[in-house]
């Protein structure tokens, strides 16, 4: 399998390092996590105008249609620099949207966000949920003009901020079952909806949704009711392939801060990266890097597969080798700074915090090595 980059590839890759080293180093960062919204709407605009956030969806609704590798390669070096605008919060919420709205939603909802002027977020996590997409507590109830939607929601990835939500309620049967799901758009404003700003360990900011018997009309329905099941796992996946290939930029960037400073780092007149102990570690770091970054490129490639199956067991893959691979490189990156490696001045801090959040975001390396083990392609030589 060739996995070299195409020409136009490069190209987009060559683009977003200018962006980030010029525009959004990680000198902002520090500088937005104190902010209110924790990203800046001019930005969001700018990369709308580079065409990075329809770089996935059709061109109906303002996209370019191309594959999910393209927006991977994006985040992967929007993770260099944690640039925290958005995008994968604006992929998982987008997706289900697009494959499951219509036109008339497509053109409310989607194109704005496609064009930089507004942003959404999805909220499907639940207290009890465990990351399991079938564990929904909250409640569509059917009225006469639409529905009424009682319940909460926790963590939600640019909830604080999103001027429309995407949000996972029940019209039917219960908590664990696959029937019964429905997706819901609802404005940032809505009656009854109450938004509750959380900081995040890595600095970036969530929310918790609490629905008080939020109405909305049968216009807000994506889809058939009850059956948004498969396009909600289809959106959690697509947002842990970008977990993914985000984690990979953070431990790129670690393992080269890491490096720099064994060479710059002196001690007894000569380099620590001189120490053959030392330069084990950074080995190993290299190794870890490469080996999260090969099955981030699975995730990449699989994450359109028709199959479910293939999509569910590559994602699961990247993502439990995320959580094992990458606590390592930012562990090692933090302990060979020595005591400036745990201090909040220093730029290695904000990405292991960065990191840890990654490895449980779409699912934690528990669950995703459930997951896994629950596939036929393991479970069908099993006596």
């Amino acid at each position: 399998m060739d996995f070299e980059l195409s020409e136009d590839q490069r190209l987009l890759v060559d683009s977003v390092q200018s962006f980030v080293k010029k525009d959004s180093p990680i000198e902002r960062m520090r500088r937005l996590r104190d902010h209110e919204v924790g990203w800046e709407k001019s930005t969001w605009k700018q990369m709308a105008e580079l065409g990075w956030l329809g770089v996935l969806f059709p061109e109906s609704v303002g996209g370019s249609q191309l594959s999910f590798v393209e927006v991977g390669l994006i985040i992967e070096q929007l993770g260099t620099t944690l640039v925290p605008e958005p995008i994968t919060a604006l992929v998982t919420a987008g997706v289900p949207l697009w494959k499951l709205g219509n036109a008339e939603q497509h053109e409310r909802y989607l194109s704005p966000a496609l064009g930089g002027d507004t942003s959404l977020a999805l909220a499907y996590l639940e207290r009890d949920g465990r990351f399991d997409a079938r564990q929904i507590a909250t409640r569509a109830e059917k009225t006469a003009s639409g529905y009424r939607l009682s319940g909460s929601k926790r963590w939600v990835q640019n909830g604080h901020a999103a001027d429309h939500l995407v949000v996972s309620a029940r019209t039917s049967g219960g908590p664990g079952d696959s029937d019964g799901v429905s997706l819901f758009l609802l404005d940032a404003g809505q009656p009854g909806l109450r938004r509750t700003t959380v900081k995040q360990m890595d600095g970036k900011k969530s929310a918790m949704l609490e629905l008080e018997g939020v109405e909305v009309g049968a216009e807000r329905l994506l889809g058939e009711p009850g059956a948004a099941l498969p396009a909600l796992e289809l959106a959690l996946d697509y947002g842990a392939a970008a977990t993914c290939t985000e984690g990979a930029g953070v431990m790129q960037t670690v393992l080269m801060m890491t490096r720099n400073y064994l060479t710059e780092r002196r001690q007894f007149g000569v380099p620590i990266g001189s120490f053959q102990a030392l330069q084990h570690r950074a080995v190993d770091m290299f190794v870890e890097t490469e080996l999260a970054k090969s099955t981030a490129i699975l995730a990449m490639l699989d994450v359109e597969a028709e199959d479910a199956a293939v999509r569910q067991r590559s994602i699961s893959i990247a993502k439990a080798q995320l959580a094992e691979s990458g606590g390592f490189v930012v562990r090692q990156g933090t302990q060979l700074h020595g005591g400036i490696g745990v201090t909040d001045e220093h730029d290695v801090g904000l990405y292991f915090k960065r990191m840890h959040v990654l490895s449980t975001l779409f699912g934690d390396a528990h669950f995703h090595t459930r997951r896994f083990a629950s596939l036929p392609s393991f479970t069908r030589n099993v006596a």
